[in-house]
């Protein structure tokens, strides 16, 4: 094999933290690279050389990296997240500890009754793929402490609950099995694990509790603990591809938990793995302060605005689109909640969709299963809808971004892919559809739900912008929810 072949091979997928070093000895020496860890010998001229675990500037920037390692993350655009755990028979949310101030023993009673006996991931996992959803993120472990996964390290989980069963393990097969990418939400918070602060802490459920004012908490103990069940996560149960965490608050930050060693670990295992910003603070609506390529090494591979789209997507402080994933719910709440209304309209949820895309962006879209472990049915009902509109204008979507030298449209947004530029439009208005600057630009324009061809006009007023093409839009928009318009440019 020669250098030139080996080389095409490698730079054809992209590799990160681990570095590839292709070169002849000679040429070593010259560079006085800090060569270590020697895999293989391709002949008595080219060695590989791995770089473990270092970020190494020879080839990439961190920005450089993230941006690779994210390339699927980016073309796949639309996710399912999943909250689910003991807090589902309260059904008052997951946070249902904190609020009410309730301690561990009368928290009990949820886990010695947990028992969902139509727990059935592989309906799950359906009622995704029909949706378009091309990754899912599900609670491993939320801020109660409560394990779904069979931790060896603690007795609080699924498996010592009347389910019996490791819940993770079912997720993780189930949705592989129907090509889903697999991510897992693993809480930095655990209000049950003891040497976690309680008295005076922010948000803890004892934070007010006189009896935990003295006690001597050994974080240390839960430093180790936590990086344990991390492990755990990502050794029992084949590739993960993100690793999802929640949150930092307060000093309850950074190194605090260990950041740099924790993500170390991680990479270790799964070099490829796509972690999130909570390990940080840097959860933001506007532009980054920081520069990724001189941020601290746990940070994030992607952003995580909660509820919230960014007005103009994310950039750090170079100015550069960096990855972000608006996590979304259905109806206010993460956990399962039991209402009949107050649900987002399914024309609501595409619109953020196209929206987050519009902006260089992703959304996963949480549902909250009940205490039987089923997904409620009106929450089926919108993804269902949601599939519909996918599966007519999903090429609107994947491996879409920002269309760049567009503005904003009045009527809609634009996405874009290479050469195809797809107008999404909301609302018809009184007239035909202007399409800013695209005069002379377009070489075919087409229905995108059923590849029909659009026509355009010239109304009398279209001398005012001769920059502007018109497209004809029956009365009566198409597809209500969003018309999309494919516009294959020259």
């Amino acid at each position: 094999m020669t250098f030139e072949n080996f080389f095409e091979i490698m730079t054809k997928k992209p590799v990160f933290f681990r570095i590839f070093i292709l070169c002849n000895k000679k040429t070593i020496k010259v560079l006085k690279f800090k060569v270590s860890d020697v895999i293989i010998v391709v002949d008595k001229q080219i060695s590989e050389k791995i770089f473990n675990n270092k970020r190494e500037r020879f080839f990439m920037s961190m920005y450089e990296e993230k941006t690779a390692r994210t390339e699927w993350f980016r073309n796949d655009r639309f996710g399912m997240f999943i909250h689910w755990g003991i807090y589902s028979i309260p059904a008052r949310g997951e946070w249902v500890r904190s609020p009410e101030k309730m301690s561990v023993e009368e928290y009990q009673k949820y886990f010695d009754a947990f028992d969902p006996k139509y727990y059935d991931p592989k309906k799950w996992a359906k009622i995704a793929k029909n949706a378009g959803m091309k990754y899912a993120v599900m609670t491993a472990k939320h801020h109660d402490g409560f394990c779904l996964f069979d931790s060896k390290l603690t007795d609080y989980k699924a498996t010592n609950t009347p389910a019996g069963r490791d819940l993770i393990k079912e997720y993780v097969e189930a949705f592989r099995a129907e090509g889903i990418k697999v991510g897992i939400y693993y809480s930095l918070i655990d209000w049950h694990h003891d040497d976690y602060p309680h008295y005076g802490d922010a948000i803890h459920p004892m934070r007010e509790n006189e009896e935990w004012k003295d006690y001597k908490h050994n974080f240390s103990n839960y430093i180790e603990y936590m990086h344990g069940q991390v492990r755990e996560l990502m050794t029992n149960y084949g590739k993960i591809d993100i690793m999802w965490f929640d949150f930092s608050y307060d000093e309850m930050r950074d190194e605090k938990w260990e950041a740099t060693k924790l993500v170390k670990m991680i990479r270790s295992i799964n070099p490829d793995i796509i972690i999130d910003d909570r390990l940080s603070m840097a959860v933001s609506n506007g532009n980054m302060s920081f520069d990724y390529d001189t941020a601290p090494y746990y940070t994030g591979d992607f952003k995580s605005p909660e509820q919230v789209i960014p007005v103009n997507g994310l950039k750090d402080a170079k100015g550069r689109a960096i990855p972000w994933e608006a996590c979304i719910t259905l109806n206010n709440n993460w956990g399962y909640v039991p209402q009949k209304t107050g649900y987002k309209k399914s024309k609501d949820v595409i619109r953020m969709l196209v929206e987050c895309v519009s902006k260089n962006g992703n959304m996963i879209l949480n549902v909250g299963p009940n205490a039987k472990g089923e997904i409620p049915k009106e929450s089926i009902k919108i993804l269902e809808e949601i599939g519909e509109w996918m599966h007519e204008n999903d090429e609107s979507i994947y491996g879409c971004g920002q269309a760049v030298g567009f503005d904003k449209p009045e009527w809609g947004r634009y996405t874009m892919n290479g050469k195809k530029l797809y107008a999404h439009v909301f609302d018809r208005g009184i007239s035909s559809i202007m399409l800013d600057g695209l005069k002379g630009k377009v070489k075919s324009a087409r229905l995108l739900s059923d590849y029909s061809e659009m026509q355009f006009s010239e109304p009398f007023f279209s001398k005012n912008n001769p920059t502007a093409i018109y497209l004809n839009i029956p009365e009566g928009l198409p597809d209500e929810k969003d018309t999309v318009v494919e516009f294959e440019l020259n």
